[in-house]
């Protein structure tokens, strides 16, 4: 038997379309500004809007045509899939493929971002990483990873051998005699201390 999926709740499209619009316009404004200080002649603080206020207007369509679509598609089909981000960033892409006015660049531009966007969403919609569970103490988590990947030390021998950190059972007796072998010396249980 497929698992329940909770009631679809539906979204305020033209109120998320506002609250985006006002966002990435803002965002808009900030390049626009940054466009306007780095031009080489001088065009006076109004340059912001009247010769890089293309910048602001883009801005601004694309995040509400983004987050009108999303919530409307997701409306209409009763979803909330990949998919809606896929067609929000399709009229996204569209809206800035405009600036160039010709229809490749509308649909190259769509479909660019439509496949960009679908793909994040589908894939987690997150650039850190999957979600640690919360129930889940991190260091008893570390702890069983740590376990869950150990080798046995006598592998660990065998491939490596002794030293450097790595001493099996009985390494102490086996290095005393090794000694007293080579260099005829014997060594004390303990080490002598100095004080």
């Amino acid at each position: 038997m497929a698992p329940e999926q909770a009631a679809f709740q539906p979204k305020d499209a033209i109120g998320a379309a506002i609250k985006a619009t006002m966002v990435t316009g803002s965002a808009g404004a900030l390049i626009s500004g940054i466009q306007n200080t780095l031009a080489k002649q001088n065009i006076g603080a109004w340059g912001v809007f009247t010769r890089t206020g293309g910048t602001i207007a883009v801005f601004a369509a694309m995040g509400g045509t983004y987050e009108f679509v999303n919530a409307a598609s997701a409306n209409l089909r009763e979803k909330d899939d990949s998919w809606n981000p896929t067609l929000g960033g399709f009229f996204a892409g569209s809206v800035m493929g405009l600036r160039f006015r010709t229809i490749p660049a509308v649909l190259g531009y769509g479909a660019g971002l439509a496949v960009l966007l679908g793909t994040f969403n589908y894939t987690g919609g997150k650039l850190t990483g999957y979600t640690k569970d919360p129930d889940v103490d991190e260091f008893d988590r570390k702890e069983y990873l740590r376990k869950n990947r150990r080798r046995p030390i006598q592998e660990v021998i065998d491939e490596l051998g002794e030293g450097r950190g790595i001493y099996g059972p009985g390494y102490d007796e086996r290095r005393r005699e090794r000694i007293r072998e080579r260099y005829g010396l014997e060594v004390p249980d303990k080490p002598q201390s100095s004080t």
